[in-house]
């Protein structure tokens, strides 16, 4: 069995003893297996151990991949910073983006996807901590921007996602997974009916499940440290 093989079943493994512990089906979580920095050949690998999802933060890297693995049944998410000059080939070549932080993005990647293929699977990312430094809409702006792009017809938003600053106080991240929870949960009480909460990576998985993630974004305990961009 190969490392990346072996990282896939501990983090599956951790996953379902997350889900469990907090009352849920352990298929209710989707593991989102994030290949930046790492070359194709590292996502054949995750592939052939039956991994499907891949998340990438850089746009040139990520479009690179998604042409050299086109032969593979694989879901591409691009999860990164994402500026208006570089939404073409994101449209273009994703499934899904989960880092929509204001509406010329969203307006831009709709304008772009090719209306023959299924609508962009889009959420909102979440500035849950105010840190300046990070991106993401504001918690009281996300109503709004969520109603604006679930409006545009080449994508469908699905959910909402969050970087919480990092901590070793698991109060703070499980108050700041909590609150993008409510969060959705006042937007289906709005009359948004969303899916997805995209939170929690490596080294806080258990704390996102157990606030109700659904997808959670893992790197570093599949792949191993980062490699320099």
């Amino acid at each position: 069995m190969t490392s990346i093989s072996a990282n896939l079943q501990a983090v599956g493994e951790r996953i379902r003893q997350a889900a469990r512990a907090a009352g849920r089906a352990p298929e209710s979580v989707a593991l989102l297996a994030v290949s930046k920095t790492w070359p194709a050949a590292a996502v054949r690998e995750a592939a052939a151990a039956g991994q499907r999802a891949f998340g990438e933060n850089y746009v040139q890297e990520g479009c690179a991949k998604v042409a050299e693995l086109a032969g593979l049944d694989l879901e591409w998410h691009f999860i990164g910073p994402l500026q208006s000059n570089k939404t073409r080939p994101v449209a273009e070549a994703f499934d899904w983006v989960h880092s929509v932080d204001r509406l010329k993005i969203a307006e831009r990647l709709s304008a772009q996807r090719d209306v023959h293929r299924p609508p962009l699977q889009v959420c909102i990312q979440v500035n849950v901590s105010g840190e300046e430094s990070k991106s993401g809409v504001a918690p009281a702006e996300v109503e709004a921007l969520a109603r604006a792009v679930a409006a545009l017809p080449q994508l469908r938003l699905r959910g909402l996602m969050a970087i919480p600053e990092p901590s070793v106080d698991p109060a703070v991240l499980h108050a700041r997974f909590a609150e993008l929870r409510k969060l959705r949960d006042r937007l289906a009480e709005a009359g948004l009916a969303l899916d997805t909460l995209s939170m929690g990576m490596s080294h806080d998985l258990e704390a996102a499940v157990a606030e109700g993630a659904t997808m959670v974004r893992v790197g570093t305990a599949i792949f191993g440290e980062r490699r320099k961009a």
